[in-house]
């Protein structure tokens, strides 16, 4: 679910990044994409982390 989460929330950050330096539609989908997958690789990160101390 964190991976999820992540995911989604970096997209949106990216999108609105882009869309804020008047990107066109290509840019706003690429930085969302971009940040999309980053977001979603710290949140797996996260996920491994809480699963290796919490058990």
């Amino acid at each position: 679910m964190i991976v999820i989460a992540a995911a989604l929330l970096g997209a949106l950050t990216g999108g609105f990044k882009a869309r804020n330096r008047k990107g066109n539609a290509a840019d706003i989908a690429q930085y969302a994409a971009g940040f999309g997958i980053f977001f979603a690789l710290i949140g797996l990160i996260v996920t491994v982390a809480l699963d290796k101390i919490l058990l």
